[in-house]
């Protein structure tokens, strides 16, 4: 089936705005088993929205705009569709009521103008929004060769992302279920990996599942700063077991770089398998800049094991906050091994954590020199044993270099929990 992504707004082709629904939604709906096969995004104006709906309109198959539901002047979306399908909007009072509703459990004015979120077109199916005023719309229509459209699906949702996507999560899925024509069954599973490249990730894993691609099996790549996901998927009534039998086999190979599967991200495994031991990590932070912390209580639970962030970005902080030497920082320099030594062990010790990680490095573009180039990196794992850094040369941007490093340094612990080695807890 084609499977259509419309994006309306200004703001997402000027810059001014990241457009998130397109990877979030292509993730959404390809694990649903109806990946995008096109997708555009247009500015806020009636022509290039009637004319991006006027061709999808034209091709048939499952339609999804995002944007342009709102009450200001420049949300045309349903205006333009309304009046391209020849369809009157006609006032919903369930609508307009849950809008009234909001604006009084918040003790504000309402503008007159929020109402227009409360016209729907002839025959859509509307879909509530929990989390603001303008509510999704879903349509059936029916081919009319005469007006040169299809037959199709539509789906309408509200642009900010707050309110899209647990409204496409509970309310669109269930739709689309309900509505479009059965699909064959889908299998699909991703494993996420660190510290290889996609070539050596096909290399290691495409010899050996000749066999399962000519059954049916689908190998996605997808590289990115922190690392590799690798998607098997496969249709049909035997797409189950051959899934399973490529994911041993990737496992066979790479088990040492998975560190987790579909939506897992390693911040969400370091909780887990902390808080499973009942064991605490504290982190001590210069070139990351907090990222590491932030990272790991974006989780939630993270507080069952997080105690404590320091982000020591100047060599006095590194001193009174961690414990570290001045002469340490006089006769190696703040980027070091030494340094970073001192700081894991420091905010371990200041803590009474199990574990503590520390970072500390160049992240550009200037402060490099011929013996630490710009990129140059230590990363350090205390524990009751001890502590080992590591070094490591990121030569990217700034954000590159603190994701890449924070990734590494979450990479150093899974593997060093991995490894079977307990420590005692609480710290020394």
């Amino acid at each position: 089936m084609r499977v259509e992504l419309i994006n309306t707004g200004t703001e997402l082709l000027i810059g001014r705005v990241l457009n998130t629904h397109q990877y979030w939604l292509g993730a959404q709906m390809v694990a649903q088993g109806w990946p995008i096969t096109h997708q555009c995004t247009v500015p806020d104006t009636g022509t290039d929205i009637e004319r991006a709906l006027r061709t999808a309109l034209r091709e048939g198959g499952l339609i999804i705009t995002t944007g342009g539901l709102g009450p200001t002047s420049d949300d045309l979306t349903r205006q333009h569709l309304a009046t391209l399908l020849q369809r009157p909007l006609r006032e919903d009072p369930a609508v307009a009521q849950q809008i009234t509703d909001h604006f009084v459990r918040r003790n504000r004015p309402m503008p007159p103008s929020v109402m227009v979120q409360a016209l729907v077109p002839d025959g859509a199916t509307v879909l509530p929004n929990a989390h603001g005023t303008a509510p999704g719309l879903a349509l059936t229509i029916a081919a009319q060769p005469s007006e040169n459209i299809a037959a199709s699906w539509l789906v309408m949702l509200p642009g900010p992302p707050r309110e899209l996507r647990p409204m496409f999560t509970t309310q669109v899925l269930p739709w689309l279920r309900d509505n479009l024509p059965p699909l064959p069954p889908l299998a699909s599973r991703t494993l996420r990996m660190t510290g290889i490249g996609e070539s050596r990730v096909e290399a290691a894993i495409v010899p050996a599942l000749g066999e399962l691609i000519r059954a049916g099996l689908e190998i996605g790549y997808c590289a990115h700063c922190a690392g590799v996901d690798v998607r098997l998927s496969a249709r049909g009534a035997e797409a189950a077991i051959i899934v399973q039998r490529a994911e041993e086999h990737v496992r066979l190979q790479l088990s040492a770089h998975i560190y987790g599967t579909d939506e897992e991200t390693l911040e969400e495994i370091i909780v887990r398998q902390l808080t499973q031991r009942g064991q605490t990590l504290a982190v001590a932070e210069s070139c990351t800049g907090g990222l590491l912390a932030h990272r790991i209580t974006n989780v939630p639970g993270a507080s069952a094991m997080f105690v404590a962030g320091a982000t020591t970005y100047s060599n006095a902080a590194k001193e009174t906050a961690l414990g570290v030497r001045s002469q340490t920082l006089m006769e190696h320099g703040a980027v070091s091994e030494a340094v970073a030594r001192e700081m894991a062990a420091g905010v371990r010790a200041r803590h009474h954590t199990d574990f503590a990680l520390a970072t500390t490095g160049i992240a550009g573009p200037g402060g490099g020199s011929a013996a630490k180039p710009v990129g140059t990196v230590f990363i350090a794992l205390a524990t009751a044993a001890g502590v080992q850094v590591r070094q490591e040369h990121n030569a990217f941007d700034r954000v590159t270099f603190k994701e890449v490093t924070s990734q590494q340094a979450l990479e150093m612990l899974r593997v060093h929990l991995g490894s079977g080695a307990l420590e005692n807890s609480g710290g020394d």
